[in-house]
């Protein structure tokens, strides 16, 4: 297996322009694809989800031209559902932001399409991520699907049958992207649909990133509370002819916590006014005693006296992984909170972190919906080859270890490539890095 090992680094500091949201890629990528007219798609953000999506929508007909970097995407909007030739298959990776909201929108039917079958399925692991919640609420509003192993796991086959609309119940707790999904496939459904939220909505945030591009795209969800949403059928989307990708402001929680432990660091194409709920990653950073400075379009941490917090980051599952980490080096024990939604993510990632967090010298309380850290002195830190368990941000969090006296292994540091590819390269760009002992 392939491996990187980061020697100690005593001080990091730069600038660095974020590569484009996967949440924001994707989303934008089947608005567009969905939409009446040309899209235009800038900051698209090249990694393996993207590219699941994009070679999704190609064999689903959609017709785009990628430029040569793959930052610009010129989408030829269907105008509605899409069509198929009944027998197709997906493969989408272990890519929840392709999966989910393409499982709601292929239940949609086109009005001249005759009736299809198609299979989404993926890695072995997606095979193990829930898809059950969101199936159950498509089937209440008159979607055809069927589980062709494990019931309410991928893969499923879906028939094109169309979405009625309707009152529809979906359960929130364990991943806001089953919402999402049916939120973006509703306005094409033939009836209104009201739908109801059983249990406490996760995620918040990213409902908030949903709805405002469904806005852009020309379609407006009646929010209220979260508890409760009304959309519109029989809509289609318009196209805004033009969406810039904000940068990924998960991806930026490793540069700013680095900052923050060691350094000083500034992160652009996200600012104050993103719509991506992780941008609030920086005012975590700052309650444990970082120095935050907001921009427009960037956002700076700067070292400080970091002390623990207990705290629940529900609204920031993502980057509350950064807080993980970090919290290695503040004074006093760190709890994150109401975090269930970690274990159906790419791994269970309350169980990887906390093991992974114990190798290098940590004690770690597992809960069933929370972590407890106690912090290490910076020579206290151990050597360890970290497992990444093919999940980008594990790789990426714990690269955060460097920043003690000890150097750290990454195993199959390529897994960061899911959203971002060059992050080993750009993390040490910044780095002063301490000479190996021996």
């Amino acid at each position: 297996m392939e491996k990187i090992t980061l020697n100690p680094i005593s001080h990091i500091e730069g600038t660095i322009n974020l590569p484009g949201s996967k949440s924001l890629s994707n989303r934008a990528l089947l608005l567009a694809a969905l939409a009446n007219g040309t899209t235009k798609v800038t900051n698209l953000l090249d990694s393996d989800d993207v590219r699941h999506m994009l070679n999704a929508l190609k064999q689903l007909g959609v017709n785009y031209q990628l430029s040569e970097d793959k930052s610009v995407c010129e989408v030829q909007g269907l105008g509605g559902a899409f069509q198929w030739q009944s027998g197709l298959a997906l493969f989408l990776g272990n890519a929840g932001t392709a999966m989910r909201p393409l499982a709601a929108a292929l239940c949609l039917a086109s009005p001249n399409a005759t009736s299809s079958e198609i299979v989404l399925t993926g890695e072995p692991r997606m095979k193990e991520r829930p898809i059950k919640h969101l199936v159950e609420a498509l089937l209440q509003a008159g979607a055809d699907i069927q589980y062709l192993e494990q019931d309410g796991y991928p893969p499923i086959a879906i028939r094109n049958t169309g979405l009625k609309g309707g009152k529809v119940k979906i359960d929130g707790s364990v991943s806001s992207q089953f919402l999402t999904a049916l939120l973006m496939a509703a306005p094409l459904a033939t009836d209104d649909m009201e739908i109801e939220i059983i249990g406490e909505l996760v995620s918040k945030p990213y409902i908030d990133i949903t709805l405002n591009m469904m806005q852009i795209f020309g379609v407006n969800v009646e929010n209220q509370q979260y508890q409760r949403f009304i959309v519109k059928g029989n809509q289609q989307y318009q196209s805004p002819r033009h969406f810039l990708v904000e940068g990924d402001a998960s991806s930026a929680s490793y540069f700013l916590a680095a900052g923050a432990i060691k350094g000083k660091v500034k992160v652009t194409g996200v600012g104050k006014n993103s719509i991506q709920g992780d941008r609030l990653f920086a005012d975590v950073l700052e309650k444990i005693g970082a120095k935050i400075t907001w921009g427009e379009d960037f956002i700076q941490a700067e070292q400080g006296d970091l002390v623990g917090i207990d705290m629940d980051m529900n609204h920031i599952p993502d980057a509350a992984m950064t807080i993980a980490t970090t919290a290695l080096f503040a004074k006093g024990e760190t709890c994150i909170r109401n975090i269930y939604n970690w274990r159906v993510k790419e791994t269970d990632r309350l169980t990887a972190m906390a093991t992974e967090l114990r190798k290098v010298g940590a004690t770690v309380e597992e809960g069933d919906d929370f972590i407890r850290i106690q912090p290490l002195a910076l020579d206290q830190f151990k050597h360890a080859e970290i497992e990444t368990y093919n999940d980008h941000r594990m790789a990426m969090c714990f690269a955060l270890i460097a920043l003690s006296n000890t150097e750290v292994t990454i195993l199959d540091p390529k897994c960061t490539a899911k959203t971002f590819p060059t992050f080993f390269d750009e993390f040490l760009a910044m780095a002063t890095v301490n000479s190996p002992s021996g």
